[in-house]
């Protein structure tokens, strides 16, 4: 339970920067969480670290790293801020103890989220097949990942007012978020070996849970956003009518109608 206080009051501190800019909770702040959890869980278990878990936290801080640093690039050095004026809401509004919910909501999600390297490192496992084959998933995640937002940003400085459907959005409609969820999904598998008892697969089977249904909801916001920009443009309702909007192959077309999905 220490381990676990420690770490919340990590990911608390990390997100801390969205009382500046609410967004900030579940963007730059979710990035500077998970990079700073892997470096809290290597000098929490500086003396017990082997190879394959210490792989497991580096990837959280390359992760978290590579979201907060591409985040700040695009606010600051690309035209998005000015593209979604008016799009994104901001702070009018939204109380401190709404920030507060949101705030203390979304580190307990990041906790969870990291929980499968956390019960690893508190296993002192060595390295196994689970450990393997989800480090390498997370791997491919984080590379479609970056190469999706690379080639979205790209995209938007040749043509700023057109929707992306070049590389990888010629598969799937939001493929960022699809790296996105396969990067959660290697984590989850890694320490599949390692949830001893219910409470472990509980805290585990919610954290990925939890930001499946995070990334289905800004595919839904997504949708909406583009639907509102682009809705006339017969192109862009080929496009959205023939590519899946999530998973490639998939023919889910369409989230914007389920309302569950306030993420």
């Amino acid at each position: 339970m220490k381990i676990f206080l420690i770490i919340f009051a990590l990911a608390l501190f990390a997100s801390s920067c969205g009382f500046r800019k609410y967004v900030w909770f579940i963007s730059l702040g979710y990035g500077a969480a998970i990079a700073l959890i892997g470096v809290g869980l290597l000098f929490i278990f500086s003396s017990e670290l082997t190879l394959v878990t210490v792989l497991q936290c580096v990837l959280l801080i390359v992760y978290g790293c590579r979201l907060s640093g591409y985040l700040t690039y695009r606010d600051l050095k690309t035209a998005y801020n000015k593209r979604m004026k008016g799009e994104v809401k901001t702070d009018d509004g939204v109380s401190f103890g709404a920030k507060m919910g949101i705030w203390i909501s979304a580190a307990l999600l990041y906790v969870l989220q990291t929980s499968p390297v956390t019960f690893s490192l508190m296993s002192h496992r060595t390295t196994d097949a689970f450990i393997i084959i989800g480090l390498l998933i997370s791997v491919c995640g984080l590379t479609l990942e970056t190469t999706a937002d690379l080639q979205k940003n790209k995209a938007k400085q040749k043509a700023p007012g057109r929707f992306v459907d070049t590389g990888l959005f010629r598969l799937v409609r939001c493929p960022n978020y699809f790296g996105e969820m396969i990067f959660w999904t290697g984590v989850f598998i890694s320490g599949i070996n390692v949830y001893h008892n219910a409470v472990e697969w509980i805290c585990a089977i919610a954290g990925f849970a939890g930001i499946i249904y995070v990334m289905f909801g800004g595919a839904r916001r997504l949708e909406i956003r583009q639907d509102k920009n682009y809705g006339d443009d017969p192109e862009y309702q080929k496009y959205k009518s023939s590519t899946p909007i999530m998973i490639p192959f998939i023919p889910l077309y369409s989230v914007k109608d389920h309302k569950w999905l306030v993420a």
